[in-house]
């Protein structure tokens, strides 16, 4: 496969430099817009100081709230913390990633490093044919409930530890936030594991599978595809094999969403085939995993913007979406039947975030439910409030590519 015609300037260089460190300077531009859209703004009117007391807000409350009923980030000694599902009563490496990515794209150094204490305490797989992995789920104490691996915990973390490399500068004794970026992004390609385990990323197909065993990378997962952050990969990863792989996955996962989506609502399933084709069953109805596809194809075309498919899907699903009237059911068959009688803040903000790439008169409803959804509280506040913090920053301008200094 070429490289993405983005990265063909830069990567001709970059590729040549097989022993550049990770964090260090690609030669060459082209890392996203020179600032952010902050949709709020644009669309809604809000000022920029309204966009960052909601997001002050959320973060206030899902990071220092009411024990009970209000937070997700719950510390442990003097410096650990993680971030709770309290629904099911448990940790996950999605909410670790996610909490994670939160932490250092509002610079909270703090919470960040306690947060990632408590996944290499707990979670990390030293040694072993998982070496390098995550358990995707644990106890609060840090007990294993199934040490396998989730694919797209591994992948947050690998991108919100790069942001942090850049971000934040070393001190004696802190943690080496490139070092374990590249320990991830280097274990993730590792297919020479023996037994039932394989690689997270498929080595002939080049996408993240829905979990590395020998029958659950037999497919994928379309809200695990992240071609926003594979381009920052093959200028940041210190191996001329790494960079060429995430190079081919960029693309890879682009033409995959393609395949995917419907023809006419634009829906993705939850699990599908590697040609795009839904599992049978349930798993292949857009369902709770499937809603961050929206935004998955929205932040790629924000930062990379390649061809007008992005905008043509991201119009198909809010149009789609916007049909079903006033209430909008979160999960549906591929053709759009409902198969819910909910709605869910989360699908709601992730839509909110399609309004990157797809008609403001599509995007603004979205935008406006989401500004006036109250932060989620109670048993079911995990997802759908990482959701809606995750989509307040990337909605608001807050969510950037962090870059080496000498990159800027």
């Amino acid at each position: 496969m070429s490289i993405p015609r983005l990265l063909a300037p830069a990567c001709a260089l970059l590729l040549a430099a097989s022993s550049a460190l990770v964090g260090a300077c690609s030669p060459g531009g082209g890392l996203g817009p020179a600032s952010q859209r902050n949709l709020f703004t644009e669309l809604l009117g809000k000022s920029d100081a309204e966009v960052q007391a909601k997001i002050d807000s959320a973060w206030q409350q899902q990071f220092y709230g009411d024990d009970a009923t209000q937070r997700l980030y719950y510390p442990v000694g003097d410096d650990q913390a993680y971030i709770a599902d309290i629904g099911n009563a448990d940790v996950r490496s999605e909410g670790m990633s996610y909490g994670l990515m939160i932490a250092v794209q509002l610079d909270k150094r703090a919470e960040f490093d306690r947060l990632w204490r408590w996944v290499k305490a707990h979670m990390y797989h030293a040694d072993g044919p998982r070496r390098g992995y995550f358990a995707w789920q644990c106890h609060f104490d840090g007990t294993h409930i199934d040490p396998g691996s989730a694919s797209d915990g591994e992948e947050w973390f690998a991108m919100a530890l790069l942001f942090a490399a850049h971000r934040w500068s070393a001190t004696p004794g802190s943690i080496d936030y490139a070092a374990e970026a590249q320990a991830i992004l280097d274990a993730m390609r590792n297919d020479d594991r023996g037994g039932e385990i394989t690689a997270i990323f498929h080595p002939i197909e080049k996408q993240a599978v829905f979990a590395p065993t020998k029958h659950a990378s037999r497919f994928t997962d379309p809200s695990y595809h992240l071609p926003a952050f594979y381009e920052l990969w093959a200028r940041w990863d210190r191996t001329e094999a790494g960079r060429r792989f995430w190079a081919d996955c960029a693309i890879v996962s682009r033409d995959y969403f393609k395949k995917a989506a419907h023809p006419k609502t634009g829906l993705m399933s939850e699990y599908a085939h590697f040609d795009g084709r839904p599992l049978d069953g349930e798993k292949g109805d857009f369902r709770y995993d499937a809603w961050r596809v929206i935004s998955n194809v929205a932040l790629d075309h924000a930062w990379f913007p390649t061809d007008g498919w992005a905008t043509e899907q991201s119009d198909r699903v809010l149009r789609f979406l916007l049909s079903q009237g006033d209430f909008i059911p979160d999960r549906y068959t591929l053709d759009g039947r409902p198969v819910s009688t909910d709605e869910s803040v989360g699908l709601f903000a992730m839509a909110a975030v399609g309004g990157l790439a797809a008609d403001p008169k599509l995007a603004k409803p979205f935008l406006q439910r989401l500004w006036d959804a109250p932060i989620p509280t109670g048993r079911w506040r995990y997802y759908n409030g990482l959701l809606y913090t995750l989509a307040l920053l990337e909605a608001g301008g807050r969510f950037q590519i962090h870059a080496p200094a000498c990159a800027r």
